[in-house]
């Protein structure tokens, strides 16, 4: 993976568990993390879903992955699967 980091440039990897399988060699991905409320600063965990590119079309809903940013593949697919 670090090979094709260096020749396509750096780009923002995720790592997050597949939600659900949305239509051919497509899958929802939700990504959380943790942070600090701006006012009350507890430690929050928050989520964020990503559609993601399968090539493969073999993941499934509970599936851990890594995704990369790439270029857009369509109208909100801005990602796609690295690693299983």
């Amino acid at each position: 993976m670090s090979a094709e980091t260096n020749i396509r440039g750096a780009r923002k990897v995720r790592k997050g568990v597949v939600v659900k399988k949305s239509g051919s060699k497509t899958v929802k991905v939700a990504v959380s993390y943790r942070e600090r409320h701006p006012v009350y600063g507890k430690i929050v965990t928050r989520t964020k879903n990503y559609q993601v590119h399968d090539e493969a079309d073999t993941a499934k809903a509970g599936d851990n992955v890594t995704i990369m940013e790439t270029r857009p593949l369509s109208a909100t697919k801005r990602w796609r699967i690295v690693a299983k």
